[in-house]
């Protein structure tokens, strides 16, 4: 719409819909893209007649269940008077009809309404079948780690019991909140200018990112969440509102007027990400925001088990504030635990110090340790004492965990490695988030670190099972648990 009074440009498709097959799948997006509000009327079994092979109900929840169908209804009257009555401002019809005679076009010409028609894109075809593989997880590819459970006396009854107990915590996460937007494209070929791969986007998906989703993961595994960060007054921040409530996540969203809202884009094509653009800014919030966002915590620390810092190194966490909140949170016994990641941004996983639980890239931790050449046990246990933490997850991408915990350097258990559960990820980009929540509740709930490497791994795995990053479900981890016990 041009303005905020325009009325929505109403589209209409009429027909009787037995099957919804590819081309009506290309027909109803093309409608879609021709105005504000697609509306599908389907044909009453006693109008189609004989056209009809499935039952008009059964016609009907098709249509309905199709992403572009705004609206959809039974009709049982002449398609003219249908149009009449509705008044759309577009009809669509199939490119098979424009030699044919089409008695619409009297009553929308008496309007001032348009008849168009189009089949719609071949690359239309797949859009339903794209945006499954965002929601859904095959977890047939998750496997138990058998001898790991076995060395930690680790049984799925007592995990059942942990992740239940996940309902009965308080959690406050604080950290940059990310709009993850997802676009896929359709490959049309090589420039002839220059070498490069010309692509068209054929489909827009957003998810809550940064903090905002392992925020949106506890609540998805039972816990009381609240969410305190800072964004935009634009768009991105009504979108992440919505979802963090849809979410059941409290929010705390501060604005802060000379930045964006953390968004970043992923151009994606046949399952492979083809470019990455961000739109942020970096620089540390200001002093006032600081002590606002203090505040704010200062206000929910007697209510909640476990504070974590999600630190992506875009200005929300700055140090003063994160020493204040570590001071505020140990004053009250709350469990605390830290994630800060450098991908093409730089942070210091060490500045978060005094943690119960850092769960470190490898890089993470080179970087921050200034250690580049000594073996992992010695990088991590250079990290855990720099930053007197009390246990380390050392993240080893596809190969997994290193489990470091305080009990090493006073002689206890050995560190140990835990591979990576999932043997066929779709998309990777969500499992630190999923890994950090899942293992810090696990021990905000009273388990110890093996079972708490165990089930963030588990978590971990879910979640890079399908594209894009969608909360943990509780009932995700109980069904494989429940699957292990037999």
């Amino acid at each position: 719409m041009n303005s905020e009074t325009e009325k929505p440009k109403i589209v209409l498709v009429w027909g009787h819909f037995n099957v919804l097959h590819p081309g009506h799948v290309r027909l109803l997006r093309f409608a879609k893209e021709c105005g504000d509000k697609l509306i599908v009327a389907v044909e009453s079994d006693r109008l189609a007649r004989n056209a009809a092979h499935v039952p008009e109900q059964l016609r009907l929840e098709g249509v309905q269940s199709n992403i572009w169908v705004d609206d959809a209804f039974l009709f049982d009257e002449p398609v003219v008077e249908l149009i009449a009555r509705i008044r759309p401002d577009v009809v669509v019809k199939g490119k098979e009809h424009e030699q044919r005679v089409n008695p619409e076009l009297a009553v929308l010409s008496g309007y001032g309404g348009k008849l168009i028609f189009s089949s719609g894109a071949t690359m239309f075809s797949s859009v339903d079948l794209i945006r499954k593989t965002f929601y859904e997880s095959d977890l047939r590819s998750i496997s138990a780690p058998a001898d790991y459970l076995a060395r930690h006396d680790i049984v799925a009854a007592r995990a059942l019991e942990i992740v239940r107990g996940f309902s009965n915590m308080k959690v406050c996460v604080v950290g940059d909140l990310i709009v993850d937007e997802y676009i896929t494209c359709q490959p049309l070929g090589m420039s002839q200018e220059d070498p490069t791969i010309v692509v068209t986007p054929i489909d827009t998906t957003q998810f809550i990112g940064g903090a905002g989703i392992v925020a949106a993961h506890a609540a998805g595994l039972g816990a009381q969440v609240h969410f305190v960060s800072v964004t935009g007054d634009d768009a991105a921040r009504d979108f992440a509102l919505k979802c963090l409530a849809a979410e059941e996540v409290q929010s705390d969203l501060l604005i802060d007027e000379v930045r964006p809202t953390t968004r970043k884009q992923r151009f994606r094509s046949k399952g492979k990400t083809l470019l990455r653009v961000s739109h942020l800014q970096q620089a540390a919030i200001s002093p006032a925001l600081q002590d606002e966002m203090y505040e704010r915590l200062e206000a929910l620390i007697d209510d909640i088990d476990l504070l974590v810092f999600s630190d992506f190194n875009y200005g929300c966490l700055p140090q003063p504030l994160v020493d204040r909140a570590v001071q505020l949170a140990r004053s009250r016994n709350v469990m605390l635990v830290a994630d800060s990641q450098s991908s093409s941004q730089i942070g210091d996983i060490g500045r978060f110090r005094d943690m119960d639980l850092l769960t470190p890239t490898e890089l993470e931790a080179r970087i921050s340790t200034r250690n580049h050449q000594d073996g992992l046990v010695v990088l991590a246990e250079q990290l855990r004492q720099s930053a007197c933490a009390r246990n380390i997850l050392l993240k080893l991408g596809e190969e997994g965990l290193l489990v470091h915990p305080a009990s090493v350097a006073a002689g206890g258990a050995l560190t140990d490695r835990l591979g990576a559960l999932n043997s066929a990820p779709s998309d990777v980009a969500g499992a630190g988030d999923s890994l950090l929540i899942a293992s810090a509740l696990t021990l905000a709930s009273g388990g110890n670190i093996w079972e708490a490497a165990y089930l963030g791994s588990l978590a971990a795995a879910v979640q890079v099972g399908r594209v894009g990053n969608t909360p943990i479900r509780i009932e995700e981890l109980v069904e494989l648990l429940e699957e292990f016990r037999g």
